[in-house]
């Protein structure tokens, strides 16, 4: 089993940025397993947001946060940040922080085993 605990939601206002952090704990082999961020607005499905693969080498984002969003890893403490820049009231939503049993990313919600219970963001106008 693994746990993911994320950690550094909240409100900001339009502009501006927040980093959220997710601590894997449990398998010691967690630190190889691809983790990713997803999102998801209240009546609005879970959407992907970013992927990191086993190393940090790979990395792959929705189109509706390129550029703005940076995810990283570390995993001699078995963390996964979520750098948030240039917020905007649409990227208001619970985030989710997920690990894959493999070491490569997914895009995909079903492919990720293991989830966190969910930091909220919101992005005030």
């Amino acid at each position: 089993q693994v746990q993911l605990v994320e950690s550094g939601g909240g409100l900001v206002q339009a502009g501006g940025s927040l980093r959220l952090s997710c601590a894997a704990s449990g398998r010691t082999a967690s630190s190889i397993y691809a983790k990713g961020w997803f999102r998801q607005a209240p009546g609005k499905a879970r959407e992907f947001v970013a992927t990191i693969n086993w190393n940090g080498g790979i990395t792959h984002y929705a189109d509706s946060v390129k550029g703005r969003f940076t995810i990283s890893r570390e995993n001699a403490k078995n963390m996964v940040y979520l750098q948030m820049n240039s917020l905007k009231p649409e990227d208001t939503a619970v985030y989710y922080c997920a690990a894959r049993i493999e070491g490569w990313g997914s895009i995909n919600y079903y492919e990720y085993r293991y989830w966190g219970q969910g930091t909220q963001v919101t992005v005030s106008s």
